[in-house]
């Protein structure tokens, strides 16, 4: 980053999800972290309050909205409101974990399109701009009104594994959904690509394995996904690689959200030699495990909001 711009006028919050994550950036940005407090009443009503002069400045709040999702959305909304009415000059949420993205149609009758209420809600409480990070469909930019930067931390993990050096690899898309993104990340680490079909059963993420494209007998292979929440998924593709001659077996994802002791039961499976994902989420001590690496993305998400606020290309970050 070059030192010699001036960052007196920008404000970089952390709202609570992530504090680690907003310290990193802060200290990426050589910018202090702004002041504010964010606590519930009694009765279970958030509290907001900004502990500086925002007024004219360039306001950052970061605010991934993973577990407690609906408190997380609701203090985010609330900050924004505080935000506007102490007149800050411009309002950008950073949510490097875009809540509700799976809800981004109307697949069954009588559902709602959750990801765009959220969306309206950000949009309605104030907020000017939305940076966000790998978002599980890419139609969810079309939600806002407002300008959405969505960045990509694949080439953040796509470096990881080419250093690596893993012979004969080849990578999995765990859907057919995800194999245009894992296309990508085969291409980037010349290997080849296969993926692995499924059907999802109701509303509980059960899935059922239907069958593998692709060819991975004799060589060991990378899943990819944009998320990894109870590991349903993610281990009923390791049961189908593993029958069609895997030899072992890594697997990747952008955000790592590991719900209900997803990490052990994934870790657990004996021919997992590592599970990567990164920091857009806060991975607890209960979610640790010798298997399981965590990549940061400060630096990615700080170079965003740096172009941001001078008026620079996002875009360019991105350009090989």
């Amino acid at each position: 980053m070059n030192s010699t711009y001036t960052l007196g006028d920008m404000a970089v919050f952390s709202v609570g999800a992530h504090p680690e994550l907003s310290a990193s950036i802060c200290e990426y940005l050589h910018i202090p972290e702004g002041l504010m407090e964010v606590n519930k009443f009694s009765n279970e009503n958030s509290f907001v309050r900004i502990l500086e002069n925002v007024r004219s400045r360039d306001v950052f709040f970061i605010q991934p909205t993973a577990a407690p999702v609906n408190d997380n959305i609701m203090e985010l909304l609330i900050t924004i409101d505080a935000a506007k009415r102490a007149s800050a000059g411009r309002i950008t949420v950073v949510i490097p974990y875009y809540g509700y993205g799976r809800t981004d149609k109307k697949d069954q009758p009588r559902v709602p399109i959750t990801g765009r209420l959220v969306a309206d809600l950000l949009t309605t409480a104030g907020a000017d701009r939305v940076v966000t990070v790998d978002l599980h469909a890419g139609q969810i930019q079309g939600f806002f009104n407002i300008p959405v930067d969505e960045l990509t931390v694949v080439p953040i993990l796509v470096n990881y594994f080419l250093n690596k050096k893993i012979p004969d690899l080849v990578v999995a898309a765990t859907d057919v959904g995800i194999s245009k993104a894992a296309r990508n990340v085969a291409q980037s680490l010349n290997a080849p690509l296969a993926i692995v079909e499924k059907r999802r059963i109701g509303n509980d993420d059960n899935t059922e394995v239907l069958s593998l494209i692709g060819d991975v007998k004799g060589r060991p292979v990378l899943t990819f996904d944009d998320e990894i929440d109870t590991g349903g998924s993610l281990i009923s593709a390791f049961g189908a690689l593993m029958d069609a001659g895997a030899t072992e077996l890594y697997a990747t994802a952008s955000h790592g959200i590991f719900s209900n002791g997803a990490t052990d039961r994934i870790c657990a499976v004996e021919d997992l030699v590592e599970l990567v994902v990164t920091d857009t989420v806060p991975i607890s001590e209960e979610k640790s495990h010798p298997k399981l690496t965590v990549l940061q993305s400060c630096d990615l998400l700080g170079e965003a909001i740096y172009r941001i606020h001078n008026g620079h290309s996002v875009g360019e970050m991105f350009t090989y």
